[in-house]
């Protein structure tokens, strides 16, 4: 067994391993699950209890990995100047707006032509390096109080609506409108994270980065973790008790109690309404506080993928993509029957949602040995400085 030296937190490692490895869930559900393309799994005139938290425990993925990642660049930051980390995020983010035009696209559709493109969670967290970039040279009171107000306050600009194709409704589109627009019959740009409240979270999370300084006492981290995590929830509980605000849609009673507490849980991730980032957050800051001390097998497993995350995330979807079609056209009468190679095109062909777990299940444990044999390089090969973008 080969012995991989890092100087890398492995509880929040393994809290972005964990989102990773859920994240396969929601996309294996994509391409693999009935219907998928015609029933929202969060839609509760259509939905099952079983379908709707198979969606709800995925919610986790993209808040947790954007509030990493400002944590991470803090960390990164800590062992640098401002200049320096500056030069790091700037980059890095325009980076990661180029992967999820050229790359992303690519292995969600399977489309040369490239006459849709849809700016996903990798372009949220790009777009949002890029500013925070610019933001780092704020003094620590004022990026925390940007990160609450952005986070906070941006659903009372849920009313504001733009339409078209003008330069102000695009800008709105990017910060706070999930819309599209068309070009032509033969090009459209769906803007489909917009960045606002992730911005938001970023920026709290890399003020969050200051409780893993070495110099910060391990004790003293663990009760700022219960207190922010316990805080979290029971503001999302008042919060949607009231039913007033921090969600784009109030919750409402169901035909029955499971029903309606599915409604008083489900809550808006486009763009991330602030109790969609109160339960998924709070939580995830429990588990750091109960992951803490914690080492087995299972934590080890996780590790990997919180390791390589960027790679992982490019992997895991070429490889559902490909058996998705394969699976169609297995199921089908071969080519023709293959409408689209863009994902959902299992509607008519695809699993029902125990199978789409057991695919899931498979495809991780395949995906584990090249996301392990990556991790093991970049932590042997630290001197590559290209590494720290892939």
């Amino acid at each position: 067994m080969v012995k991989v030296k890092s100087s890398r937190i492995e509880s929040i490692d393994i809290l972005r391993g964990l989102v990773m490895v859920l994240m396969a869930l929601d996309h294996t559900r994509d391409f693999f699950h009935l219907g998928s393309s015609i029933f929202g799994p969060t839609d509760l005139q259509t939905t099952t209890p079983s379908l709707f938290f198979t969606r709800f425990i995925t919610h986790y993925c993209a808040p947790v990995f954007v509030f990493l990642a400002g944590t991470s660049a803090f960390l990164y930051g800590s062992k640098k100047t401002k200049q320096e980390l500056f030069k790091f995020l700037f980059s890095r983010g325009l980076w990661l707006i180029l992967l999820e035009i050229v790359l992303n696209n690519l292995l969600w559709q399977f489309n040369l032509g490239y006459n849709l493109i849809v700016l996903q969670v990798i372009w949220a967290i790009g777009l949002s390096m890029v500013l925070l970039s610019l933001i780092i040279f704020l003094n620590d009171k004022l990026i925390l109080i940007l990160g609450i107000i952005l986070v906070g306050f941006h659903n009372l600009l849920d009313n504001i609506t733009m339409e078209g194709n003008n330069l102000e409704s695009i800008l709105w589109y990017i910060l706070h409108q999930r819309a599209g627009i068309t070009f032509d019959s033969n090009f459209a740009i769906r803007f489909a994270y917009p960045i606002l409240p992730w911005l938001g979270l970023m920026v709290l999370g890399y003020y969050f980065g200051r409780l893993y300084l070495k110099s910060f006492n391990a004790d003293r981290r663990k009760k700022w973790l219960a207190v922010l995590g316990i805080g979290a929830l029971v503001l999302f509980i008042i919060l949607r008790t009231i039913n007033l605000y921090g969600n784009l849609t109030p919750w409402e009673y169901q035909k029955n109690n499971i029903y309606t507490f599915l409604s008083f849980i489900n809550v808006t991730k486009y763009p991330p309404s602030l109790d969609f980032i109160l339960i998924t957050i709070g939580p995830s800051l429990l588990f750091l506080y109960a992951i803490e001390n914690v080492k087995n097998k299972i934590t080890d497993f996780l590790l990997v993928f919180g390791r390589v995350p960027l790679f992982y995330y490019f992997l895991h979807v070429l490889v559902l993509h490909v058996l998705a079609v394969l699976s169609v056209l297995l199921l089908s009468d071969g080519w023709e029957d293959l409408e689209s190679l863009s994902p959902f095109a299992m509607a008519e062909y695809g699993y029902p949602l125990y199978l789409v777990y057991a695919i899931w299940i498979v495809v991780i444990t395949l995906l584990y040995f090249p996301s392990k044999k990556y991790m093991t390089y970049k932590a042997n090969n630290k001197d590559k400085w290209w590494l720290s973008y892939l």
